[in-house]
């Protein structure tokens, strides 16, 4: 059986009691034989100074495809058949820029094929959310592309809208907590019952397989 002290996680130092730089014993501990810690970052703070956070966002007001039509707009992501790592979506993030004309939930959808999506009619540029390095992503993102296999609704993350006027809360922002993956071959996307026209979002990140 390893010990703690021989456990390694990827991109991280040797032993799960040394911090990258510093080797440090001191821990403290609860009355309840807890361990106490400080957040002290963001919760993705580690993962964007590791260069595994990316982006990629609608660069113009993009209107959306009704429900789950393969010849998709709106924000796709999607990870490239054979590639070696997997994508874990933070979060999904939408700002409407035109009033919808009926009830217009918007939800996570998501699909899969062994081959993956092999169309990408409108590519977004995609970057690494440490602003300024140029570790590149392997995860490719689109306003427009072919969605391949069975699309379908994953999770709602926004309620439907008045017809004729601007939901009051968005923009909306849904952290997934890394509750979805997306292996090489899937993918996920924007999802609107109705037509919407607006920004979209996503952040995610990229883990070994």
């Amino acid at each position: 059986m390893p010990t703690s002290d021989d456990v390694k996680l990827p991109g991280a130092a040797t032993g799960l009691k040394t911090p990258d730089g510093t080797v440090s014993n001191i821990e403290r501990i609860g009355n309840q034989n807890d361990r106490i810690v400080s957040q002290l970052h963001g919760k993705m703070y580690e993962q964007c100074l590791r260069l595994n956070l990316f982006g990629a966002a609608s660069q113009a007001a993009t209107t959306t495809t009704i429900a789950l039509a393969t010849t998709y707009t709106g924000l796709c992501l999607s990870n490239p058949a054979g590639n070696t790592k997997n994508l874990v979506p933070r979060q999904v993030m939408a700002a409407l820029s035109v009033a919808p004309a009926g009830i217009a939930p918007m939800a996570v959808g998501g699909g899969y094929a062994a081959a993956g999506v092999v169309t990408h009619t409108t590519p977004l540029t995609t970057y690494c959310m440490k602003l300024g390095n140029g570790q590149a992503a392997t995860g490719l993102a689109d306003a427009a592309a072919t969605l391949v296999g069975t699309p379908r609704v994953i999770m709602p993350f926004l309620g439907g809208f008045t017809a004729a006027a601007l939901f009051a809360t968005t923009p909306a922002i849904m952290d997934l907590e890394g509750s979805i993956i997306i292996p090489p071959g899937a993918y996920v996307f924007v999802y609107t019952l109705t037509v919407a026209v607006g920004l979209f979002g996503i952040t995610w990140e990229e883990v070994p397989v």
